[in-house]
C-alpha cells in the first residue's frame, strides 16, 4: 500500500509541475478562453431565458419523454474511435496501454515499444476512416429496424468525434479529417432517423494518470490537450487490488473548476452545433464535482432544445440527475419489472469490448430480439451498440446480426413499435437484472431464456403476447390470460400469429393453450395478436 500511495504521490507531483491538474489542457487553443468564456455565458443566459431553471424541482416538474422515444423503442449506439485502431481486448485501451501491468500495456510495448516512444497520440494518424460511409451506415441501421442513432462524440480518450473549436485534437483536424458526428447526424435526418450523441468527457479528469507514474508521453507538455489534465482519479478502499481499475474508492478526488468550465464548454457545444434530441451522460458524471453541472446542462439543454421544436432526452445511468427530471439508463442490464416511466438499456452487440477489438464475440440475433422484447415490455428502449473498425467498416458478424434482427422486425415489428406495457409486463422463470457499470453480458444472455418466458405489449385494441423462446413442439401455455382473467376486458376472440403461420387456442382456467407450427433449434421469438373485440 505504501508503495502504491508513493506512486500516486509522483503523479500527483507531475501533475502539480506541469500545471495541468488545475487546468483545462486545452488551453493551448488560440483564443481558448474567450471561446469557451462565450460558451458559458451563452448556457447562463439560455437558462436564465428559458423555462427550466437549474434546480431539481423546475427540472422534474417540466422533463418529459417525448413520445417519439416511447414509439421508437430500438436505437443504435456506436463507439468509434481511436481505439480501433490497436483494437485490442476493449475501448479502454488509451487508458490501459499505460498500465503497468495491464495487458495492454503489455501488448503495447511488445508491438509498438515503450510509450515513452509510442504512445495513444501516435494512433491518430492511423486512424484514417478510408470507408467511412455515413449513409451505408444509416442504411443498416434503418435495414435492422433502428430509429434512432447515438454516436459517441467523445470518449474517455480525449479525442473528440466532432469539429470543435475547444481542442485541436478533433477528428475534423486530425485523423480522418472529418466532423464524423456531424456527418452521421446529417445521413441519419436524412433517412428520417432520429439523432442523438453521448458524452464520456467527465472521465477523462483521471483517465491518463498512470501515465504520469512512468517514463511516457503522457508528461510530455506538447500533448496536454489530449492527456491532461490526467489526475488522480480517488484513493482505492482496500489497497492495490482495486486500483487503478477505480471500482472501490474512498472518494472520488474533484476534477477542478478549469476542468468542469471546460466540461460545460464541450457539452453546450454539441447541444448548439449538432441539435441531438437525445444526449448519453456516461457514468463518472455523478461524481459530486458535477452536481451543479448537470443542472445547468439539463436546464439549458431543454431549453435550447424546446426552441427548435424537439424537445430533449437526457439519458442517464447513475446518481447524476434527480429521479424524474431525465431518463435512467442501465448498461448491460435490465429490471424485472416494468417502470411507470421510460427508461432505456444499452448493451452491445460484442461480448468483451463496445469499441472494434479483435477476436471478440458476438451476440445472436434471437437472443437480442429477445432481449428487445423484454425491454419494450417493461416500458423501456434497447440501445444497441456497434463497434466499427478502424477504416469506417463495420464486422461482418454485427451486419449480419442487424440483418437478422431486421428481418424479424419487419415481420414482427407491430408488436414492439408504438406500442405501451400491458397491465402485468410479463411471466416466466427467467430473471433479468443488471451487472455492474462496465461489466459483462447481461445474465438472461448467457443463461437464454425459456419457452415459459412471455411478455405482454398492447396498442390499440390488440394485446400482444411475445414468446422469448419459441417451443420446438409448439405449445405454449400463457397463465397470465387463463378464462376469467382480470387483465384482459372480455374473453378472447381472436388470435393470429405475425409471422403468419396456423395455430389453434384454447383459453382455459389454468392459462391460454396455444399450439403453434413446430420449428427447429435456433428459432426466433414469436408474436401472437390478441383481441377481445
Amino acid at each position: 500500500m505504501a508503495r502504491l500511495l508513493k506512486s500516486i504521490a509522483r503523479g500527483a507531483a507531475a501533475c502539480a509541475a506541469l500545471g495541468l491538474a488545475a487546468s483545462s489542457a486545452s488551453a493551448e487553443i488560440p483564443g481558448y478562453q474567450a471561446k469557451l468564456a462565450t460558451k458559458l455565458a451563452n448556457v447562463k443566459a439560455g437558462i436564465a431565458k428559458g423555462p427550466f431553471k437549474s434546480d431539481w424541482d423546475s427540472l422534474r416538474a417540466g422533463y418529459r419523454t417525448p413520445n417519439w422515444f416511447r414509439d421508437a423503442k430500438f436505437g443504435i449506439f456506436i463507439h468509434w474511435g481511436v481505439y480501433s485502431v490497436p483494437a485490442f481486448a476493449n475501448e479502454w485501451y488509451s487508458r490501459n496501454m499505460y498500465v503497468p501491468g495491464n495487458a495492454a500495456y503489455e501488448h503495447q510495448v511488445a508491438t509498438y515499444g515503450p510509450q515513452s516512444k509510442f504512445g495513444y497520440k501516435d494512433f491518430i494518424p492511423m486512424f484514417k476512416a478510408e470507408k467511412f460511409d455515413p449513409a451505408a451506415w444509416v442504411q443498416l441501421f434503418s435495414e435492422a429496424g433502428a430509429r434512432y442513432v447515438v454516436p459517441v462524440a467523445e470518449h474517455c480518450d480525449g479525442f473528440a468525434m466532432y469539429q470543435s473549436d475547444l481542442t485541436e485534437w478533433d477528428a475534423a483536424e486530425m485523423g480522418p479529417h472529418r466532423d464524423v458526428v456531424g456527418l452521421i447526424a446529417k445521413a441519419a435526418r436524412a433517412k428520417g432517423m432520429h439523432f442523438g450523441l453521448s458524452s464520456h468527457r467527465a472521465e477523462h479528469w483521471w483517465w491518463y494518470y498512470m501515465g504520469r507514474t512512468f517514463d511516457s508521453d503522457v508528461n510530455d507538455p506538447k500533448y496536454a490537450g489530449l492527456y491532461g489534465p490526467a489526475a488522480p482519479m480517488g484513493l482505492p478502499a482496500d489497497g492495490p487490488t482495486n486500483w487503478p481499475d477505480g471500482n472501490q474508492l474512498q472518494e472520488w478526488l474533484p476534477p477542478s473548476k478549469a476542468f468542469t468550465d471546460d466540461w460545460m464548454g464541450r457539452t453546450s457545444e454539441l447541444i448548439d452545433k449538432y441539435h441531438p434530441e437525445l444526449i448519453y451522460f456516461d457514468w463518472w458524471t455523478a461524481a459530486p464535482m458535477f452536481e451543479s453541472r448537470m443542472r445547468d446542462t439539463a436546464a439549458y439543454y431543454y431549453n435550447r432544445s424546446a426552441s427548435w421544436g424537439a424537445p430533449g432526452i437526457i439519458a442517464y445511468k447513475g446518481g447524476q440527475f434527480a429521479e424524474g427530471s431525465a431518463m435512467f439508463d442501465m448498461e448491460r442490464g435490465k429490471t424485472d419489472q416494468l417502470r411507470l416511466t421510460p427508461w432505456q438499456s444499452d448493451t452491445s452487440v460484442s461480448l468483451k469490448s463496445w469499441g472494434y477489438a479483435k477476436n471478440d464475440t458476438y451476440r445472436t440475433p434471437q437472443s437480442l430480439i429477445a432481449d428487445l422484447i423484454d425491454i419494450v415490455s417493461k416500458n423501456g428502449n434497447l440501445l444497441l451498440n456497434v463497434g466499427p473498425k478502424s477504416d469506417g467498416t463495420i464486422p461482418d458478424e454485427i451486419v449480419s446480426v442487424l440483418k437478422g434482427m431486421g428481418g424479424w422486425l419487419k415481420v414482427n415489428g407491430e408488436a414492439i413499435y408504438g406500442t405501451r406495457p400491458f397491465k402485468y409486463f410479463g411471466e416466466g422463470p427467467t430473471k433479468s437484472g443488471q451487472t455492474r457499470v462496465g461489466g459483462q453480458v447481461e445474465q438472461s444472455a448467457i443463461k437464454g431464456f425459456t419457452p415459459a418466458d412471455i411478455r405482454f405489449t398492447t396498442k390499440g385494441n390488440a394485446v400482444y403476447a411475445l414468446g422469448l423462446a419459441r417451443p420446438k413442439d409448439g405449445a405454449v401455455l400463457i397463465k397470465t390470460l387463463y378464462a376469467g382473467t382480470p387483465y384482459l376486458d372480455a374473453p378472447i376472440k381472436s388470435i393470429e400469429l405475425l409471422d403468419g403461420g396456423k395455430i389453434s387456442w384454447q383459453q382455459t382456467p389454468e392459462g391460454l393453450k396455444v399450439s403453434l407450427p413446430p420449428v427447429a433449434d435456433g428459432s426466433y421469438p414469436y408474436a401472437l395478436r390478441i383481441r377481445t373485440h
